[in-house]
């Protein structure tokens, strides 16, 4: 998802009444592309949207309102949910939801990203982040709330310290700040650490300002000093992703063709830093002009920690990376696919470490993409065999097969696999397509195994919302619901049986344990 304070310049989608892909939808910018800006986008519709019924200002975001690109003329033929209702495969039960509540509760204060530990469930927001006690799933409890603007705070634990994200320009880097165009100096933006030792009263510690701020960022512990590298944990290391940058911007300039480090001594991570800026693409990424953006930056990196791999979604690449060295990243592998996907957005490998998922953000998250109009391939996920010589081979694209009205923004998001012994199953976000659950082990034909859905939060206009994150953990799938809150599911099906007995103490999707079959 892109932050309110970037400007959609270019069309997103072309859309025809007959459901045809259109000239725009297969254009060079069929991704958004985006300005950090902190002006608001004119709410009066373009001239050539003059009489048409528009939609939210999020839609004109993701330039919906653009020539060619009014949404309210997707084809959405099939639709069946209506706003309010709320449908499920049979296998599935909604247990528990937690309204948003205070600061957090307005419209515009988008939930996001989810992390666990322990009995606890750490959930952003835009405006900050919630602790949810999940020690009894069917009844979780709020049991924190930290206000801290500052998009899009994503969040992420490791023993007794939380990172969180911040990927909007600020006016300083404390809980108070203000938004501040990124074209002052002095403007910050990057990651907080909080020392969360009491979950319930978490305090900050640190802040690291990182070039162009932290969209995202991944967690992966230092090597220690024992035998062969398993002795005690005393560094944590943050990878940063951002992107974007803009010449008009002192502290986001192009080319951004780098990742961020940052080094958290965890004995004392007040001491937090950013230690090195590594080069992932010295002779540049996906060009400009294709049906794919344009490389300048990564928008997600996967971790899987004890292969000492890492997966990255950079916007018009798919990724693979060594981190043997945790402070010196190396590229072993890119894949493109200029036909399909327009963002690479996010990956997620399997247990074995010998496939990856990537998902493709088409529309930024702003936009339905779930109808015929874009079809089955576009917004999709990407199913990538890992080869014993590391390249990565495609096998299919994966898509939840229900369409969506044109108020709903729905495309690929974020996941985590479900640990079942011998299968390679993932459990996902579509925002408001709701959450699909499927089988991946055989990488060229996925099969969904169980899914929920809402239908729109407005009939009249494109509210985004839905489910930005859905993850399995310890036997039950915890969803962090953009408009409606925090939400807990169980699945009962023969086919995930077994996965309840994988017990994690902690998990951060974006940096994947592997657990034992």
């Amino acid at each position: 998802m892109r932050h309110a304070r970037r400007r959609a310049t270019t069309a997103l989608l072309g859309a025809a009444a007959t459901g045809a892909l259109t000239t725009a939808l297969l254009s060079p910018l069929a991704a958004v592309a985006e300005e950090r800006t902190e002006e608001r986008v004119e709410t009066r519709p373009s001239k050539e949207c003059k009489g048409e019924r528009t939609l939210s200002e999020a839609d004109r975001l993701a330039g919906n309102c653009l020539p060619g690109n009014d949404t309210a003329r997707m084809n959405a033929s099939g639709v069946d949910l209506a706003p309010g209702e709320e449908a499920s495969s049979a296998n599935v039960t909604r247990l528990a939801t937690i309204a948003k509540q205070g600061a957090f509760a307005s419209e515009d204060a988008l939930n996001s990203d989810l992390a666990f530990q322990g009995r606890y469930a750490f959930a952003g927001n835009y405006n900050g982040f919630t602790v949810y006690d999940i020690s009894k799933p069917a009844k979780p409890k709020t049991v924190a709330q930290v206000v801290c603007a500052g998009a899009q705070n994503d969040v992420s634990v490791y023993d007794d310290v939380l990172i969180l994200s911040t990927d909007s320009s600020r006016s300083d880097s404390s809980c108070e700040s203000t938004a501040q165009s990124a074209t002052i100096k002095d403007s910050w933006e990057g990651i907080k650490v909080f020392d969360i030792s009491d979950p319930r009263r978490p305090e900050y510690v640190a802040a690291v300002e990182t070039p162009c701020g932290s969209h995202t960022h991944t967690l992966a512990p230092g090597k220690g000093k024992g035998a062969k590298g398993k002795g005690k944990v005393d560094d944590l290391y943050v990878y940063v992703s951002s992107y974007a940058p803009n010449a008009a911007f002192p502290d986001c300039q192009p080319p951004l063709d780098s990742i961020s480090i940052v080094k958290v001594p965890l004995k004392k991570p007040s001491t937090a830093r950013m230690i090195s800026q590594p080069v992932l693409f010295p002779d540049g990424g996906n060009p400009a002009g294709g049906y794919s953006r344009e490389t300048s930056g990564c928008h997600d990196l996967t971790a899987y920690p004890s292969k000492d791999i890492m997966a990255g979604a950079c916007m018009g690449d798919g990724i693979l990376l060594d981190i043997k060295d945790r402070e010196k990243p190396k590229v072993t592998e890119n894949v493109r696919d200029t036909e399909n996907f327009a963002f690479w957005h996010s990956a997620t490998f399997n247990n074995d470490g010998t496939k990856v998922v990537f998902t493709d953000e088409l529309g930024g998250g702003g936009a339905p993409t779930c109808n015929p109009t874009v079809g089955d391939t576009k917004g999709a996920n990407g199913i990538y065999d890992i080869t014993r010589s590391g390249d990565l081979e495609f096998k299919s694209y994966y898509k939840i097969p229900r369409t969506q009205a044109n108020t709903e923004n729905c495309v690929a998001h974020n996941g985590s696999l479900v640990p079942v012994k011998g299968k390679d199953i993932m459990v996902q976000a579509w925002y408001q397509g709701g959450w699909s659950m499927y089988d991946f082990t055989d990488s060229a034909n996925p099969k969904e195994i169980a899914w929920h859905d809402r239908g729109p939060n407005d009939a009249e206009r494109l509210v985004v919302g839905g489910p930005w994150s859905t993850y399995y953990y310890n036997g039950h799938i915890y969803s962090n619901e953009i408009q409606r809150g925090f939400e807990v599911f169980r699945v009962d099906d023969r086919r995930i049986k077994g996965a309840e007995r994988v017990r994690f103490k902690e998990l951060n999707p974006q940096s994947q344990p592997r657990y034992r079959e």
